[in-house]
């Protein structure tokens, strides 16, 4: 089935690894390379469908929270995936970004993602943003934190201003934002970017998010009518921003 409406962004919180591997019996970091083999699946689905940004939120800044063997069996698996995926990834031309802070992360990681990031440049099929030790809020942070230190002046400030300081400047701002797991919370993620984006809440854990679920939240998507804080009759008159809403409605 043809899905009518494609998304130009798509953003994903891959929710429910651990808990995938807990009913198999199995141990969490299982559910996370498990995690891993599906987000293979999903990028080849985004080429497919023909969407143009995809970003993926895999680590938190509050995950370094959780226990200590199961953070460092995280980088150890980020650490393999640069290895293993990075060739077929810029053979698809795909090319990898990272938001979030690297300086938190291990040097060898810090060096391996920088490389990735230099290889895939120039790819233009699919831009894919992972977002590792990434928060909403530390993000806005540090994106004032650049202002003070550029010395913007506070009646330079706009939205528009605010956006280009972010980690995900340049881009534009997802239009769709999937949770896996079936569960309803933001978590950090896209604060400023997400304001306007729909939300899709997928009653499967992440490794179970398969090509004929992205379809049924695409498809879900597709029927909505996304009105910016408008009502229907004035969408085809409010000409749209950079920031996401009409130019003529400044907020929600």
């Amino acid at each position: 089935m043809q899905v009518a409406k494609i998304p130009t962004h798509v953003a994903i919180i891959m929710d429910g690894n651990g808990r995938w591997a807990l009913a198999r019996g199995l141990p969490r970091l299982a559910g996370h390379r498990a995690g891993v083999e599906n987000l293979r699946r999903v990028i080849t689905a985004c080429v497919e469908f023909g969407i143009k940004h995809l970003t993926i939120y895999a680590f938190s800044t509050e995950n370094w929270g959780r226990p200590r063997e199961e953070v460092d069996g995280l980088m150890f698996i980020l650490n393999e995936v640069l290895d293993r995926e990075l060739d077929e990834l810029h053979r698809q031309g795909v090319q990898l970004r990272h938001i979030g802070r690297l300086e938190g992360l291990p040097g060898s990681i810090q060096k391996k993602v920088r490389q990735a990031i230099d290889l895939t440049r120039n790819n233009d099929r699919l831009i894919l943003n992972v977002a590792f030790n990434y928060g909403g809020r530390d993000e806005i942070v540090h994106a004032i934190r650049q202002m003070l230190a550029d010395g913007v002046q506070p009646e330079e400030v706009d939205a528009d201003l605010v956006s280009r300081y972010l980690f995900t400047a340049g881009q534009p701002d997802p239009d769709l934002i999937i949770r896996t797991a079936g569960e309803l919370r933001v978590s950090n993620f896209l604060l400023w970017q997400g304001a306007y984006a729909e939300y899709y809440a997928a009653d499967v854990y992440w490794p179970d998010f398969d090509k004929e679920q992205f379809r049924l939240a695409l498809e879900h998507f597709s029927q909505r009518e996304r009105r910016f804080g408008l009502v229907s009759n004035q969408l085809k008159a409010a000409a749209p921003v950079p920031g996401g809403a009409p130019a003529s409605h400044p907020g929600a």
